[in-house]
């Protein structure tokens, strides 16, 4: 898949998006959530779920291309969406899995951007930085987000103004797919810092730390046991850096108290793509997307696994999520895993 443009009132992910919905129309149930304006043409925010229709099923949300820059991430959950189409042409697990688990799947949050290539939204608002919520301590300047204009980058938008549209049906979706259920993940596919690969989740406004920490501790933990030779950091987004706005730390505090909602950020760091082929420093896409077909598909193979983990995890969720004096033991440990480190 070229990470370039389609055509003039088009760009290749987002067909690639409406082919998967064409060739999966009997299995996806396609959703337009809201409707964004580009250049000469309206796009759709669409969405596409899968599996159980129990509302008290577990649910994984999968998104992407909240910045219209970082194309890889997009491209990843449409390589995964295709690949359970092809899967369910014979794969038992994988239709016992759907059976008890429900996915849902937005993978261009920011077509707007994705088609004129820019980090913001056409209204130059950085949708990551545009939730209502301040950072409880000193975040970076402009790059923890900033109010001075859309002509700089990392604009949280107006004061006192709504949400972009593009962000409020990121957290509709959320709110009426994920945390009106007793379980429920979140995994935002993003790239652009960084040597190597994180997954962050909440928070990122505070050092303080999230409510479902000994659950987020004993996946990761499930994970390395099952992958060992993965090479993800897990952490808390604090401990790089505050920043204002996080859409994530915005959805995780409209947890119901008896349900458990996990988000997590997958951080593609996009620096080692650069030192390989330094000529993508002249290129805007180039900064946050391999360039090199071999390291796209390279990037594709390595993360299928933990989004299979997630399907899987949920799906047997009845056998890990701790209790009582477990999860109390999970908690002092995961406090001690993540205690707060100097920022890097």
């Amino acid at each position: 898949m070229s990470p370039l443009r389609a055509g003039p009132d088009s760009f290749a992910e987002f067909d690639e998006l409406e082919a998967i919905l064409t060739a999966g129309g009997d299995r996806f149930e396609q959703r337009t959530v809201c409707n964004v304006r580009a250049g000469t043409r309206s796009f759709p925010v669409l969405t596409a779920t899968i599996g159980s229709s129990d509302p008290n099923a577990p649910a994984i949300g999968f998104f992407g291309g909240v910045h219209g820059l970082e194309r890889i991430g997009t491209q990843l959950i449409l390589d995964y969406m295709r690949a359970l189409l092809r899967r369910l042409e014979w794969d038992t697990l994988l239709h016992d899995q759907l059976r008890m688990v429900r996915l849902v799947f937005m993978p261009i949050v920011n077509p707007g951007g994705m088609w004129a290539g820019t980090r913001s939204n056409p209204n130059g608002v950085d949708l990551m930085r545009n939730a209502p919520q301040n950072a409880e301590g000193r975040v970076p300047f402009l790059a923890g987000g900033q109010r001075i204009g859309p002509w700089l980058p990392w604009y949280r938008g107006a004061r006192y103004g709504s949400m972009e549209v593009e962000s409020a049906a990121l957290l509709e979706v959320v709110k009426q797919e994920l945390l009106t259920r007793p379980l429920s993940f979140a995994l935002d596919c993003h790239s652009g810092y960084g040597w190597g690969d994180s997954i962050w989740f909440p928070y990122a406004r505070t050092d303080q730390q999230m409510a479902h920490l000994p659950e987020m501790f004993l996946l990761k933990t499930m994970f390395e046991q099952g992958y060992p030779h993965h090479a993800y950091v897990f952490e808390p987004q604090s401990h790089q850096y505050l920043l204002h706005g996080d859409l994530w730390d915005c959805a995780y505090d409209q947890t119901h108290a008896s349900n458990i909602f996990l988000p997590m950020t997958l951080e593609l760091g996009s620096w080692l793509w650069i030192k390989k082929n330094p000529r993508q420093l002249f290129s805007r896409l180039g900064l946050f997307n391999p360039t090199k077909p071999h390291r796209t598909e390279r990037v594709l193979r390595r993360h299928a696994n933990f989004l299979d983990f997630l399907t899987r995890a949920a799906f047997a969720s009845h056998r890990w999520l701790p209790q009582g004096e477990l999860r109390l033991q999970l908690l002092q440990r995961a406090r001690e895993h993540w205690q707060r480190k100097p920022l890097r």
